[in-house]
Formats: C-alpha cells, sequence, structure tokens
C-alpha cells in the first residue's frame, strides 16, 4: 500500500500549477507516493501542462482529466479523486498553492504512525494575496493550540484555522459524505467536521505551504453581502448541527443568527423593508439570549426605520440646544 496520495485540485490554474508540482516532486521522503491531479475541465492549458508532467513521471503524476466540469463548487472533482486514492494517507492540494518545505510530507507522515489517535495533523501556511491588497500573513497565530478537538471546531463565529495544503488525515475515516456536505460551498469546514467527529488534529508549528488568494479563488466569488451565499451557509451549519446530533445546538444557532443579520444588509434584501426586518428578527430569536448591548445595536441598526432614526436624532438634537 502506497504511503500517500496527494490531491490537487484545479481549474484554470495555468500560471500556478507548475510551482504547485514542482514543490510536490520535490518532497524528500522514504516512501512512496502518488500525486492524483484532478483537473475540472479547465478551458485554459492547466490539462496539457499536467499531461506534460505525467509524460516526464508517469509512476507518481496520476492525471483525472474530467471532460465536463463535475459542478457541485468543485466538490464533484474533490470526490472523484478521493474515489481513487490508494495511500494510508491523504494530502489535499489546490492548483495554485504550493508547498514551501520539502519535509512536510514526511513529518506528517512520521506523527500520524506514532500517534494513531489522532485522525489528521495540519501546519501553519502563508496567505499571499495574488492583488497585492493585503500583506502575507500566517493563517496561525502565535496562541494555536496543539491538539485541535470537535469542540474546538464549533463556535459562536466561523471557525477555520486550517488551510487546504497544510492538511494530512487518514484514509477510509470519512466513510460517506451526507447531502449537507455536497451542498456547501465550502469543502474545507465540512470536511474538518466529519474528520473531528472521529478524532484529533495534531498542529506542527512550522510555515510548510502558501495559500494564494487572488482573483479565481472561492473567496473572491463569495461575499458576505450576497444572499445566495449567506443562504447556503446557513444550509451548511444546519446540516453541521445535525450531523453531530445537536450537541452544540445552542454555539450552532448563534453561528447561523450571524449569517441572517447578514441577509438584513445583503446586496438582495438589504433594501427591502419587510425582508430585511424579517431576516434582523430571526437573527434575534436565533442568539438568545441576547446582550442588551447587542438588542440595542440590532433594532437601531435593523428594525427601526432609518426615516424614524434620523428625526429622532434631529428633534434630540434640537431639544438639546434649546434645554442646554
Amino acid at each position: 500500500m502506497l504511503k500517500v496520495s496527494v490531491i490537487v485540485h484545479t481549474y484554470n490554474h495555468e500560471n500556478y500549477i507548475r510551482q504547485t508540482l514542482e514543490s510536490i516532486l520535490n518532497q524528500q521522503v522514504n516512501f512512496e507516493f502518488e500525486v492524483i491531479v484532478g483537473d475540472d475541465a479547465s478551458p485554459d492549458s492547466t490539462p496539457k501542462i499536467i499531461q506534460e508532467y505525467q509524460a516526464k513521471f508517469p509512476t507518481i503524476i496520476k492525471p483525472l482529466l474530467h471532460p465536463k466540469n463535475l459542478g457541485g463548487y468543485g466538490k464533484g472533482n474533490t470526490l472523484a479523486t478521493l474515489s481513487v486514492c490508494q495511500g494510508k494517507y491523504i494530502a489535499a492540494m489546490d492548483g495554485d498553492d504550493y508547498w514551501t518545505n520539502p519535509l512536510k510530507l514526511q513529518k506528517q507522515v512520521d506523527f500520524l504512525d506514532k500517534n494513531p489517535d489522532f485522525v489528521a495533523c495540519f501546519h501553519n501556511a502563508l496567505i499571499h494575496f495574488e492583488d497585492g491588497s493585503h500583506p502575507d500573513m500566517c493563517v496561525n497565530d502565535d496562541h494555536q493550540r496543539a491538539v485541535t478537538t470537535i469542540e474546538d471546531l464549533v463556535g459562536e463565529d466561523e471557525i477555520w484555522y486550517m488551510a487546504t495544503s497544510a492538511v494530512m488525515f487518514r484514509n477510509g475515516v470519512i466513510k460517506s459524505y451526507p447531502q449537507w456536505f455536497h451542498d456547501s460551498k465550502s469543502g474545507d469546514i465540512p470536511r474538518y467536521i466529519l474528520l473531528g467527529k472521529n478524532g484529533k488534529f495534531f498542529y506542527i508549528n512550522e510555515i510548510m505551504s502558501v495559500y494564494r488568494k487572488n482573483g479565481g479563488g472561492m473567496s473572491f466569488t463569495d461575499g458576505k453581502k450576497d444572499a445566495n451565499f449567506l443562504f447556503n451557509r446557513i444550509g451548511m451549519y444546519r446540516g453541521i448541527d445535525k450531523e453531530l446530533d445537536f450537541r452544540f445546538h445552542q454555539k450552532i444557532n448563534k453561528n447561523i443568527a450571524r449569517y441572517y443579520l447578514m441577509l438584513a444588509n445583503s446586496i438582495q434584501f438589504g433594501n427591502n423593508f419587510f425582508r430585511s426586518r424579517y431576516f434582523a428578527l430571526k437573527s434575534l430569536k436565533l442568539s438568545s439570549p441576547n446582550s442588551e448591548e447587542h438588542l440595542k445595536y440590532v433594532y437601531k441598526k435593523y428594525i427601526i426605520p432609518h426615516s424614524f432614526m434620523k428625526i429622532y436624532a434631529q428633534t434630540k438634537g434640537n431639544l438639546e440646544k434649546l434645554f442646554y
């Protein structure tokens, strides 16, 4: 049995895929590994570049060149690569990311071999903004805990601190993928939940990969003012709630409440008097009990008509001038 299956997911990555594959082939290991490259029908030259590397490394590079885009926010491509993995462990990579430490695979395999009670391990990664809008930053800060459990992956806010390129997990831990996984636009968060149901994650405190953020990435097409994205997130967290047998129901409801409040200010509903206020009230109900400060904020910003607040502010100002 192969030790590691590296899965690479690509779509229109002609400018990056060479660096991605080179960073994998440069790994220094004492075991055999395969590289399954799933291309989701890219119209650019990505498939040709993958074939070029397969010709050079036929025993390592194994292309899955889909003639038609499999859809599902990339899930079809992901599940296709996972279904053919032969390795004991799986290391995932997007086609525009790359590894920076040639010992990455070896270090993660050594840990998982010695610690069978852990289902996965991950390391720090550098976030690089291709458009230069932000300086490079680390995914994990100095306070990152060494051990992550399912309790750490569920909270009142969205939790994400494992870059795709940083995680290695045991093949076969996830037996099946539920419908909410397929429906979600996010791939990483649902996968980590499904893995976390079965064991712990270990954090290796080293930067060993780069996570690119660019105009073609999911993070640029998803926006927290877009109702479609927000409804999708709500559905994902309802699925997670059920998946975890409602053990974290109150926390997850508070997280869902955040998305309803964003819906109240979304592009599609922000100017709709009734829908906007409906979502704001639903947010308050789901996030109950609320602090007095939070209640005042929601009522003032989302529920009480802005025209009334403007008149109130002007009246208050005039009265203060009159009496003071």
